[in-house]
C-alpha cells in the first residue's frame, strides 16, 4: 500500500527528520532550505573520510576505495595551496575526460574555497583558450590531449600545468605530472569557504554564440543535491516494501530480497563537466556512499557490460543513450535486472520510450528529471507509476523549488495556462561570470527564467512544451517542435529525429525534419510525411525532410544542434 505524494514529502520534510526545512534570507529575499543540509562541499566530503577501503569508483579495471580517494583529495588541496599559492575565490580549472582524478581535483579544488571551472572536454583549442581567458584560472589540471591543445593559451597566460595519466615521456616545460607533484600523506590546508562563497563554473552549452560560465555557490550546489536527495527519500517513502507490513512469509522474504538488491550503484555515461554528471551522480554518490562505475566513453554495449558485471542499479543520462541501449541487438545477452530507474536528463523522453522501459526492463523503471545549468540540474523530477501515467509531464519539485508559469507580461498563470516556465530557490546560480547583463536578462528577483514554453496541471505536474525560441510561427500558427518529435518516434523505423524551423518567402517559417532511420529500415520522407499527417495537424507536418545515416549532431550536454541542421537544410533549397 502506498501513500500520497503530499503525505510522504510532509514525513520526509517534519521537524526533526533530515530534510526538515526552513526559510532564510538569500539575496533579501526569503526562500525555503534543507535546515539540516551540509553549509559547504567541503563538508560534503568530509563524509567520506569514514568510509573505509570500500570501493568508491571503478574506472576499467581500476577500483579506488573511499580511502584513496580522500588521501588524494588531502594531497592535491595541500599541493594548491601549499605550492601553487591558491586562495579562496580563485578559479582552478579541470579539463580532462571522465577520469577519477577529475572527481578527486573536483572535491580538492572546492574543499580548499578555490572556484572549481569544469572545462568542456570537447572544446576546440579555440573554445578552450576563450574559456581560460574568460575564468583566469591559477591552475588548470588536464589529461594529455587537453594538455596539448591548451598548453600555449596556458604558457601565454602563466597558467600552471598539472597532467594527468601523462605517460612515462617528459612532458613539456612548466607541465607537471599529478604523480610526480600530489604529496600523498599530507593533510587537507584548514584553508576552507563559507556557503555563500562561489563553488563553481560551469559553461553553459554555447549553441548560440560564445558560452556563459554559470556561477553557483556552495550553498546552492548542496541544496540541489539536497534536494536529489529529497525527491528520492519520498519515492521511497511511498513505495517501500515493508516486512512487518508482509502478509506472508513469501511476501516478506520478497521484501527482503527487494532491499537486498536496492543497494545502489550508478554508472556514469555523461560528462563530468555537465552538471548532469557532477550535481546527481558525482556528487549524490559523494554524498552518500555509494559506488560510481566510470565509463571510458559511451557504447551501449560496454555499458550493458558494465551494468551487468558491476550490479548497477541507476542509469542517469540523456534519453538517446537509453534508447542506444535498448535498440543494440545484444541487449537481451545482458542481465540487466539490477537496474531499478533508466532515465535521466538533457531532453524530453518521448512517450513511447517510457511505455518501452517500462516494459523491456524487468525491474527498472522510467525516470526524467527537469534542470538545467542554471539550477545546479535540479528542478521537476518524474519516475516509476507517476510517469507511466503522465508520460509527457517531466514531474513536480520537493518543497525548496518554486515553479511558476508566466505570460510575456510576468504575471503568474493559472493551472493549465501555457506560458514561460520560472524557477526560484536556494539552488539557482548567482549569475554568469564577468556577464551582468547576462545575469540580469535570466535572473529577474531571484526568479531564473528558464526560456521553457509549458504549464502545470491540477496536481503540480510540470509540462515541457518547447524551448521558447524553438517554436516555429508557420503562417501565424504555433508549432511546437517536441510534438512533431513525439508523432515522429511512434514510427517503428524512427531511432532519432529533430524538428526546427527553416525560412519561407510566403509563410516566415516551414516545419522541417532530420530523422535517422533505424539500421536496416527503409523509410522515405514521403512515408514519414504521411505517417505524421494522420496524427497532427496540417501545419504542423514537416514538409522539409533530412534523412541522415550518421547520429543526429549533439552538444556535450546531450542536446541536438538544430541550428547545424537548420543550416544544412536551409542551404538545400
Amino acid at each position: 500500500m502506498t501513500i500520497s505524494y503530499e503525505q510522504a514529502t510532509a514525513a520526509v520534510t517534519a521537524p526533526g527528520q533530515r530534510f526538515e526545512t526552513d526559510r532564510v534570507e538569500i539575496g533579501g529575499r526569503g526562500v525555503t532550505v534543507f535546515r539540516h543540509a551540509p553549509p559547504t562541499l567541503r563538508e560534503v566530503f568530509a563524509t567520506d573520510r569514514t568510509r573505509g577501503d570500500r570501493d568508491f569508483l571503478v574506472y576499467e579495471d581500476e577500483r579506488w576505495s573511499f580511502d584513496e580517494v580522500m588521501r588524494q583529495v588531502d594531497a592535491l588541496g595541500h599541493l594548491l595551496v601549499h605550492d601553487h599559492g591558491v586562495r579562496v575565490g580563485d578559479r582552478v580549472a579541470i579539463a580532462m575526460r571522465n577520469y577519477p582524478e577529475w572527481i578527486v581535483s573536483f572535491a580538492a579544488i572546492t574543499s580548499v574555497g578555490a572556484i572549481a571551472v569544469a572545462v568542456n572536454a570537447w572544446w576546440t583549442t579555440d573554445e578552450l583558450d576563450f574559456a581560460l581567458g574568460d575564468s583566469t584560472p591559477t591552475v588548470v589540471i588536464a589529461d594529455r590531449e587537453r594538455v596539448e591543445r591548451g598548453l600555449d593559451s596556458c604558457q601565454r597566460r602563466g597558467i600552471r600545468l598539472v597532467a594527468v595519466r601523462w605517460g612515462d615521456d617528459e612532458p613539456p616545460a612548466g607541465v607537471e605530472r599529478w604523480e610526480d607533484v600530489v604529496p600523498l600523506g599530507e593533510p587537507l590546508p584548514d584553508q576552507a569557504p563559507g556557503p555563500d562563497d562561489d563553488a563553481t563554473i560551469l559553461y553553459t552549452s554555447g549553441t548560440t554564440g560564445r558560452p556563459r560560465g554559470a556561477v553557483s555557490t556552495h550553498r546552492a550546489v548542496v541544496q540541489s543535491l539536497m534536494g536529489f536527495g529529497c525527491r528520492t527519500a519520498i519515492e521511497r517513502a511511498r513505495q517501500a516494501p515493508s516486512v512487518e507490513a508482509a502478509t506472508s512469509p513469501e511476501a516478506a522474504a520478497e521484501a527482503v530480497a527487494a532491499a537486498a538488491a536496492a543497494t545502489p550503484v550508478l554508472i556514469l555515461v555523461v560528462p563530468l563537466f555537465h552538471v548532469t554528471g557532477l550535481i546527481p551522480v558525482m556528487l549524490g554518490c559523494f554524498s552518500s556512499g555509494v559506488k560510481l562505475v566510470i565509463m571510458y566513453r559511451w557504447g551501449p554495449v560496454r555499458a550493458l557490460e558494465l551494468i551487468e558485471r558491476e550490479r548497477v542499479t541507476s542509469f542517469v543520462g540523456v534519453p538517446t543513450q537509453s534508447w542506444d541501449m535498448l535498440e543494440s541487438p545484444r541487449f537481451h545477452e545482458f542481465d540487466t535486472s539490477s537496474l531499478t530507474a533508466v532515465g535521466g536528463g538533457g531532453a524530453p523522453m518521448p512517450p513511447q520510450m517510457v511505455a518501452r522501459v517500462e516494459k523491456t526492463f524487468s525491474r527498472g523503471r522510467p525516470s526524467i528529471d527537469y534542470g538545467m545549468t542554471e539550477t545546479n540540474a535540479y528542478g521537476p523530477g518524474h519516475s516509476g507509476d507517476d510517469f507511466v501515467r503522465k508520460p509527457t509531464s517531466t514531474g513536480r519539485g520537493t518543497p525548496i523549488l518554486q515553479i511558476e508559469v508566466r505570460d510575456e507580461d510576468g504575471n503568474a498563470l493559472p493551472p493549465g495556462g501555457v506560458g514561460e516556465i520560472w524557477f526560484g530557490g536556494p539552488h539557482l546560480i548567482r549569475g554568469y561570470w564577468n556577464r551582468p547583463d547576462a545575469t540580469a536578462e535570466t535572473i529577474v528577483d531571484g526568479w531564473l527564467r528558464t526560456g521553457d514554453l509549458g504549464r502545470i496541471d491540477e496536481e503540480g505536474f510540470v509540462y515541457v512544451q518547447d524551448r521558447l525560441k524553438d517554436i516555429i510561427l508557420r503562417g501565424g500558427e504555433n508549432v511546437y517542435c517536441g510534438e512533431v518529435e513525439s508523432a515522429l518516434y511512434e514510427h517503428p523505423g524512427v531511432h532519432e529525429a529533430a524538428v526546427f524551423g527553416v525560412p519561407h518567402e510566403r509563410l516566415g517559417e516551414e516545419v522541417a525534419a532530420a530523422v535517422v532511420p533505424k539500421p536496416g529500415a527503409a523509410v522515405t520522407a514521403d512515408e514519414l510525411q504521411v505517417f505524421v499527417g494522420t496524427r497532427l495537424a496540417g501545419f504542423k507536418v514537416p514538409s522539409r525532410w533530412l534523412l541522415a545515416e550518421a547520429p543526429l549532431p549533439r552538444n556535450a550536454a546531450g542536446k541536438v544542434l538544430k541550428r547545424s541542421l537548420r543550416d544544412e537544410v536551409a542551404g538545400t533549397s
